[in-house]
């Protein structure tokens, strides 16, 4: 309780003294987008932290019936940071969601589930804590058209940097070469001054940012990748990173997508998690002489998340899209495997993890269409999983692969599993396996069946509408 008085103080102190004029109060919906209210400065204050605000779940995707719908905003004191607006600054908190009637911490609300994940990840004695270390992938695009009418259905993306003006379906000269901006330069690169100014207001959230560059796709593909940190926090992060790479871009009249895949035949957006475990301060993960100099904890905990990957993506790869960018071809992986620096595959080693606090693991099929909260939960718990039963990897038939996995053409007599084909598949594999997500209640029957449904209702709507490839193929028949 006393962490909490202090933090309340020195978060109340810090915004009297930029003088912001409002407090938005945020918090993310199941499916992970987020939302706030706006409180003046004036109404703000020690009382915000105790009775919070109210407002209607049943507006919000997963969360409460309408008979049933009132829920409050609890601000977590230790996540605020001040915001530059246009004609005001403010201050922003992520806020945890409460049941009105009882104060109790709201079941579905999935700050809660990551907070549960690790609280259980100390029980079980493994560990004290997880880290998680994201790579944010995105296009930076000049403009992006929709069509969504019942006689006329497409998108257009317009992109300087890439040479593609679809307006008159033509090819402007690029200022990159197709497929080639891998860690590019300006000019080439037309977006570094902007990816910097996102690193600055990242850092000035308190958001620590390992490095920042442009990615393969010529069309403003850029990377941020964040430092390692725990569940909980890697999340808010995530989140805050999203929303002023987003706003940053808006300012400069470009549209941030972390779409998967937003161009055919082009690299796609993955948001891979590094992450390993700690205990007593020591990285477990580490075993001089071991494959990838990794422990057999972590090895076991590999065999966790690839035995579990098809679920897993119903969480990681929660969209639509994602399924097209989970194709081969690219780097993106499409089948379960594991080996060092091997980008084909679904868990990856890196290289050179010759000292203890670098010992880790890679997920790369995961992107940013998800809830970040539930994928990492769910990741860790599958991690976890794989240690209490010992799960081996090699013995299980998930590698160690150190080849590219897209040239073989046994994968079947193998016994190599591949990813989902669709998000439809991934649900079906969630509704199969997902009692290791039950464990210590940290994951509901409910809330998995909420997501289910949400998620299906998707693919439902999409599969209903004619696509235009459809029209190209068919349309003689």
């Amino acid at each position: 309780m006393a962490r909490r008085a202090n933090a309340i103080k020195r978060a109340i102190d810090a915004i009297k003294r930029s003088h912001a004029g409002y407090v938005n109060l945020r918090f993310a919906d199941l499916i992970g987008r987020w939302h706030q209210v706006t409180v003046p400065i004036s109404n703000f204050g020690p009382h915000t932290f105790d009775r919070g605000v109210a407002f209607d779940g049943s507006s919000v995707a997963g969360f409460t019936r309408l008979e049933s719908g009132d829920l409050r905003l609890i601000p977590d004191p230790e996540t605020y940071f001040i915001e530059e607006g246009d004609s005001t600054r403010s201050a922003s908190f992520i806020c945890n969601c409460v049941e009105v009637d009882t104060g109790k911490p709201f079941s579905r609300d999935p700050r809660l589930v990551v907070e549960k994940a690790e609280r259980f990840l100390v029980t079980t004695g493994i560990a004290d804590k997880a880290f998680f270390m994201p790579e944010l992938e995105f296009n930076l695009l000049d403009d992006v058209e929709v069509l969504g009418l019942p006689h006329a259905t497409g998108y257009a993306i317009t992109s300087g940097e890439a040479g593609l003006v679809p307006s008159s379906y033509s090819r402007h000269f690029p200022w990159l070469i197709d497929k080639a901006g891998y860690h590019a330069m300006p000019p080439g690169d037309k977006f570094w001054a902007l990816r910097c100014s996102m690193v600055s207001a990242m850092e000035q959230a308190g958001i620590p940012v390992k490095y920042s560059h442009h990615e393969v796709g010529s069309a403003g593909q850029c990377e941020i990748e964040i430092r390692p940190n725990t569940p909980r926090l890697t999340g808010d992060h995530i989140l805050i990173a999203k929303y002023l790479i987003k706003i940053a871009a808006a300012r400069e009249g470009v549209v941030a997508t972390f779409i998967p895949k937003p161009l055919h035949g082009q690299p796609g957006n993955g948001m891979h998690f590094h992450q390993h475990l700690i205990k007593r301060g020591r990285n477990i993960f580490f075993r001089k002489g071991g494959y990838g100099n990794l422990s057999k904890i972590a090895l076991n905990y590999i065999g966790g998340l690839l035995r579990h990957g098809r679920s897993l993506l119903a969480f990681t790869c929660a969209s639509t899209n994602s399924y097209r960018r989970l194709v081969p071809g690219f780097e993106a992986p499409t089948c379960f495997v594991y080996g060092v620096g091997n980008r084909s595959a679904a868990v990856r080693i890196p290289k050179g993890l010759a000292l203890a606090r670098e010992a880790r693991v890679e997920f790369r099929p995961s992107d940013a269409s998800g809830n970040p909260y539930l994928s990492m939960a769910a990741m860790l718990l599958a991690g976890i999983d794989g240690i209490i039963q010992g799960i081996d990897p090699e013995e299980e038939g998930f590698g160690p692969y150190d080849l590219n996995v897209f040239g073989l053409n046994d994968m079947e007599s193998r016994g190599i599993q591949p990813v989902p084909f669709s998000l439809q598949e991934a649900l079906e594999a969630l509704r199969e396996d997902h009692e290791f997500l039950l464990r210590r209640d940290v994951f509901t029957r409910d809330l998995i069946e909420t997501w289910i449904d949400i998620k299906t209702k998707e693919v439902r709507e999409i599969s209903r509408h004619p696509h235009p490839i459809e029209i190209q193929l068919y349309l003689d028949c």
